[in-house]
């Protein structure tokens, strides 16, 4: 049976009785049906579609079919991210889509997504894995297309994970609006991949702040001369 607290969701956010931490509800949390089991085509196909993007960047991840916000706004995909470096405290963001939250605040459909981060444990992971904080990213990534997307984001995870701070284009806009946005965030150098770079397995490098020619490299490529300007990044004051 249902506690005092999950009758009283089923008429507020009944997804969260899913979240109960009621040890007598598990047993009936545990039995109750999967939300993916029961996805229709479109909602199916998007959840497709973002663990692809999740793989092709190489992040383990697990599916948790009893993850739930506390706000009842969000749809499609929600998610956390945690660590094991923190003790009890392992969630260290959440979020995820709330496409319709724009219009019941009386605004026109606009689709939407957010999350929210927690600063501290953010700091005390950059400590733990001897990490400072940059005043500029590295790089700013500039993609259009879906392959182009694709590869960008497996870059940018291959960049962050050799130490390097990457900024990855998000909204999509022509390339001339993407590169206003990378030449304002800072960076010292602008990565470019579109349909043809994509076909040809290769990025353009352009340097932002710096003479220098615009050239092509293989992904494998980009560590090693973005590494060799990470020496001259100041840190924040």
């Amino acid at each position: 049976m249902l506690d005092v607290d999950s009758k009283r969701r089923l008429h507020t956010n009944p997804l969260r009785i899913l979240d109960s931490k009621n040890p007598k509800m598990q047993s009936l949390i545990e039995a109750a049906p999967k939300l993916r089991d029961v996805l229709g085509d479109e909602s199916r196909t998007l959840f497709e579609a973002v663990q692809a993007g999740v793989r092709a960047a190489d992040i383990a991840h697990r599916v948790n079919p009893r993850l739930v916000r506390g706000l009842d706004y969000y749809n499609a995909t929600v998610y956390e991210w945690v660590t094991p470096h923190l003790g009890a405290q392992s969630a260290v963001c959440s979020g995820g889509r709330y496409d319709g939250l724009f219009e019941q605040l009386g605004g026109k459909p606009t689709p939407g997504c957010g999350f929210g981060i927690g600063t501290e444990r953010v700091l005390l992971l950059l400590q733990d894995a001897g990490k400072s904080l940059r005043d500029a990213p590295d790089a700013y990534l500039v993609h259009a297309g879906d392959a182009a997307t694709k590869l960008a984001l497996a870059i940018a995870e291959q960049l962050r994970d050799a130490g390097l701070a990457i900024v990855v284009n998000a909204g999509g806009g022509s390339f001339k609006s993407q590169m206003k946005k990378a030449d304002a965030s800072g960076a010292r150098f602008a990565l470019i991949v579109g349909d043809n770079e994509a076909i040809a397995n290769r990025v353009a490098l352009k340097p932002l702040r710096m003479t220098g020619e615009q050239i092509a490299l293989a992904p494998e490529e980009l560590p090693a001369r973005l590494a060799a300007t990470a020496a001259d990044r100041g840190p924040l004051p």
